[in-house]
């Protein structure tokens, strides 16, 4: 947390995360014509933001693109305004806002959430497989699938109703997995892509969620905050994390 509030101290990477907000999947060339410094001044600041898990970076041919991670902002938020009563209403309002950029190129994703959680790779892949877990941070919804390529999945509330569902596109356990993503809270909504890579890195393992083309999915972003939150909270402590859905 320290090296959140230290990357946040910085007026000019404050204003990399505001550029990143508004425009998600820059280059470093096009961070350094909006920002106006040298190419080096750019890179010190984007490497201090990565150290602090506030910027992520996926490479796309020879062009290296920045995303904006907000999962330590919430993190923060959880720990320090969560108990002055902030209205939950109005978190989401600010996640959205934090979260959801302009659309990008679609060669590249344009959503990108990264968190560090102490767990097992088999204890995370359960995590997110298994009906039984899934219900207690997928806003109450169990996951219905086979897993096997080519199938369907979907994520059933306690009433009954699909909160959402897809195709498994790819599955490598304890890895891996791809799906596409209808969100039926969005009638006719346009299908997307998710992809959840799961990487050992000591004592934690690292998870990455990658949403391909989330505009299509109005509200998915801050639903991914919670869902992270909830996910990393039931891992790390055996309990749910009781956040109710926002209004």
């Amino acid at each position: 947390m320290d090296a959140v509030f230290k990357a946040l101290s910085d007026p000019t990477r404050r204003a990399l995360l505001d550029s990143l907000r508004d425009k998600s999947g820059q280059s470093l060339t096009e961070l350094e014509a909006g920002l106006g410094m040298t190419r080096f001044g750019v890179m010190k600041h984007l490497r201090v933001l990565e150290d602090a898990n506030l910027v992520v970076t996926r490479k796309a041919g020879r062009f290296k693109h920045h995303y904006l991670n907000a999962l330590p902002i919430q993190e923060v938020a959880d720990r320090w305004m969560a108990p002055y009563a902030k209205p939950l209403a109005r978190f989401a309002l600010d996640l959205k806002n934090a979260l959801e950029g302009t659309r990008t190129m679609a060669d590249k994703p344009d959503f990108v959430l990264e968190t560090y959680i102490r767990t097992t790779p088999k204890a995370l892949w359960d995590a997110i497989v298994n009906p039984d877990t899934t219900q207690l941070y997928y806003y109450g919804s169990r996951i219905e699938t086979t897993l096997k390529p080519g199938s369907p999945f979907r994520y059933v509330g306690q009433d009954g109703n699909s909160m959402l569902n897809g195709e498994i596109l790819e599955v490598v356990p304890e890895k891996r997995l791809a799906t596409t993503f209808n969100p039926n809270w969005l009638p006719g909504a346009a299908t997307t892509k998710i992809v959840y890579e799961i990487e050992p890195l000591g004592e934690v393992v690292k998870l990455t969620v990658t949403h391909y083309e989330i505009a299509k999915a109005a509200g998915a972003a801050e639903g991914w905050q919670m869902i992270f939150a909830g996910l990393k909270t039931y891992l790390e402590t055996g309990k749910p994390l009781n956040i109710p859905t926002p209004a």
